[in-house]
């Protein structure tokens, strides 16, 4: 965990109210908000779980927002949650809608107050300190729906990140699921994901690749570096794409097809 919050201080360093915010008194600094998003099932939560124990045991000061309506129980407390504003069962029932269809829309709600979720971040930031003046709040972590495509593509996830942006310095986390990624077919798609979210949100990004301990990350960094040769990579995605052997065109190796009977 220690590499991800160093990979979002350097990827947040480049930005504009970064860079003013590191010359800027301590009491005034506004603290890094990292979205943290990904596929369905890649570890986002689990993530969540992890930075929130760490940074607790660091004793670094942080406020945790969970944006995922329809999660039945989260393995940390979040500070703000979205399910203590919009029923997500009742949203569906009330406008008769799918799963998706009503976390859309609950996220689209709570979209709509936004502006009261920073007013409590810039509450814990002044509250924090007032108190502890050599050592501000130092990051926001939001989590977000299981199904990418309701925050990366929808109006309200648009709004949230934009409003974040706005008020202090962010980033995107891309959660990336290792043991899948061991096939170079789904470790281009999930790159291709990633670079689609970073043009879409123009925000600093950091790809994280989760489940290291079920699956080794060596390949995928290595694929990373070798994409401006090309050559490892191509060749992975050769043996991944290369078709099925074709049935024998052997007239004795097949059996003939078998005539139906006229109805």
């Amino acid at each position: 965990m220690d590499a991800v919050t160093a990979a979002v201080a350097a990827a947040t360093v480049s930005s504009p109210a970064a860079a003013s915010s590191s010359a800027a008194d301590a009491t005034t600094r506004q603290p890094t908000a990292c979205i943290v998003i990904g596929m369905a099932g890649s570890g986002k939560t689990t993530l969540m779980q992890r930075l929130n124990a760490d940074l607790h045991e660091a004793k670094t000061p942080y406020y945790l927002v969970n944006l995922d309506p329809a999660v039945l129980e989260t393995p940390f407390g979040a500070n703000i949650d979205v399910r203590d504003t919009v029923n997500y069962r009742e949203v569906m029932k009330q406008y008769q809608l799918g799963p998706n269809g009503g976390i859309l829309t609950a996220l689209n709600f709570f979209a709509t107050r936004f502006e009261q979720v920073l007013t409590l971040i810039e509450a814990r930031r002044a509250e924090h300190a007032a108190r502890v003046p050599c050592d501000p709040l130092r990051y926001v972590l939001l989590d977000t729906p299981g199904q990418i495509e309701i925050f990366t593509w929808s109006a309200s996830g648009q709004i949230i990140t934009e409003s974040l942006a706005s008020a202090m310095p962010t980033c995107v986390v891309y959660v990336v699921d290792t043991p899948r990624c061991q096939s170079a077919v789904t470790f281009m798609s999930n790159m291709l994901y990633a670079c689609s979210i970073l043009y879409k949100m123009k925000l600093p990004l950091v790809v994280v690749f989760n489940k290291t301990d079920v699956a080794s990350s060596d390949m995928c960094m290595e694929w990373m570096q070798a994409c401006t040769e090309w050559p490892a990579l191509t060749s992975a995605l050769a043996l991944t794409l290369a078709p099925a052997p074709s049935p024998s065109l052997d007239p004795g190796a097949n059996p003939k097809p078998q005539a139906l009977a006229p109805t």
